[in-house]
């Protein structure tokens, strides 16, 4: 990102600046992220977590913070959510169970979790007179539908129970905005990567795991052959379009549902090697490491490209950080954090 892309971003943060925000999931990867833009643009930020899969040491740096509060609680518990959003302004649900495998080899909790809280959190912010939700799609949800690029109007049928649970979401969100004139905004993001990501455990995400792996000079496992590709998202790309979304006063954008990718394709065999390259420069032993290759994972799409069009036309988005530096950023993070 360019001083005068940063520059422009943080000035359109400070437009949120005052207001009293909650961000669900706020120690996980991208709630994180969200939190600490949020409190750098000068906001008042409620945190809440179970800390299933998020991380304490995520948000250790904002305990400090006079405009920071920390509620240890869960999404499905109707009276945490309740305390949670009392005061709040700006809902942002990042809480979920992710994970395609996990979904398929629990799909009891993934829909506990990903619809049962989702739902609970639209209700108490009703309730509450929050002035807008802005929630975490997924790109999952287009499912079995095979044009490229994905466009949000056409979606297929779901190949997961997690794709599934995370497109009921957006049919709770259509009813709560039509039945209850609620503001509400969703964000399907794409595989989104970087900092504060985290590179283990039996459902880690691929690029964070990748890194690892290498930087232990182990060998990474592909599954399939290496040509399944995917709109790789940074990051603070997401960031971006949180902000915006809860920025925009364009009554025509509210109520819908938008990509949030970067509007490119690459495959896991070109990802790997970007990923090698970059640690090679950290290690040269790296560069001699080649990947291996497993079975395709049941309930994955082959190819996911999004539009972005109509997230750049009705909210200004416009991805900052392509994948190459969003890579070359996160191997940095990895090796100041890990070595």
């Amino acid at each position: 990102m360019s001083d005068n892309q940063i520059f422009k971003t943080q000035q359109m943060y400070k437009e949120l600046a005052g207001r009293r925000v909650l961000v669900t999931g706020g120690a996980g990867f991208i709630g994180s992220n969200l939190i600490e833009s949020l409190l750098d643009s000068g906001n008042d930020v409620v945190c809440l977590d179970n800390f299933s899969t998020g991380k304490r040491k995520n948000i250790e740096t904002f305990l400090s913070s006079p405009r920071f509060r920390l509620i240890e609680g869960d999404i499905r518990d109707m009276h945490t959510c309740i305390k949670a959003v009392e005061g709040i302004e700006y809902v942002f649900h990042q809480a979920a169970l992710g994970s395609v495998p996990r979904s398929i080899a629990d799909p009891v909790s993934a829909t506990d979790v990903n619809i049962g809280g989702f739902v609970k959190m639209l209700f108490a912010s009703k309730e509450e007179g929050v002035k807008r939700f802005i929630y975490a799609a997924s790109s999952s949800t287009y499912g079995d539908n095979t044009d490229l690029p994905k466009i949000e109007e056409k979606i297929g049928q779901p190949l997961s129970p997690y794709a599934v649970t995370k497109y009921a979401d957006e049919l709770f969100a259509k009813v709560f905005a039509d039945v209850y004139g609620m503001e509400v905004i969703g964000l399907r993001y794409f595989n989104v990567f970087g900092p504060r990501q985290d590179p283990e455990g039996a459902y880690a995400a691929v690029i964070p795991k990748f890194i690892l792996q290498l930087m232990r000079h182990e060998r990474p496992v592909i599954n399939g052959d290496g040509t399944i590709s995917r709109d790789f998202t940074y990051v603070e790309n997401v960031i971006q379009a949180n902000h915006l979304a809860a920025l925009t006063e364009n009554p025509a954008a509210l109520n819908q549902v938008y990509n949030i990718a970067c509007g490119e394709s690459t495959t896991l065999n070109e990802m790997f090697r970007i990923i090698r390259d970059f640690v090679s420069e950290h290690d040269p032993a790296v560069e001699r490491i080649d990947p291996a290759y497993g079975p395709d994972r049941k309930g994955d799409i082959r190819h996911s490209l999004a539009s972005i069009e109509k997230a750049g036309k009705m909210l200004g988005y416009k991805p900052e950080v392509l994948l190459k530096d969003g890579l070359g950023n996160s191997i940095k993070w990895f090796y100041s954090e890990l070595k």
